[in-house]
């Protein structure tokens, strides 16, 4: 199981950006699926998890409002749409099972917000 992140990079506060997680090894229909991200120094924490039973998705109040989590099955790929992003969201931003799984963790993929 493969997972691969894409998409970040560095963006004036405001601005957009779409991160793309697109997995291998497995059929993400079956599974719960989250975003997490870490700061330097920080542990990692999550950000966003998208239900597979229902595609019920829940966000860390910081975020509300802003990031949308959901999920491609047909490309067996998992997205973060993230807006009106903030300096506090500069972070490394990973893709994993909710609970996530540690053989999973791929090397993520960095954001930095400028203010």
């Amino acid at each position: 199981v493969q997972m691969v992140e894409s998409g970040g990079g560095m963006v004036q506060a405001g601005g957009s950006l779409r991160l793309s997680c697109s997995v291998s090894g497995l059929t993400i229909w079956y599974f719960t699926w989250a975003w997490y991200r870490q700061s330097p120094g920080k542990e990692r924490t999550l950000v966003a998890r998208l239900r597979w039973m229902d595609n019920d998705a829940f966000y860390i109040d910081s975020v509300k409002g802003r990031f949308t989590i959901t999920k491609d099955n047909a490309k067996n790929t998992i997205y973060l749409q993230m807006n009106s992003l903030k300096p506090e969201d500069t972070a490394t931003y990973f893709c994993n099972e909710d609970p996530p799984d540690d053989d999973y963790w791929g090397q993520g993929t960095q954001v930095t917000v400028s203010s």
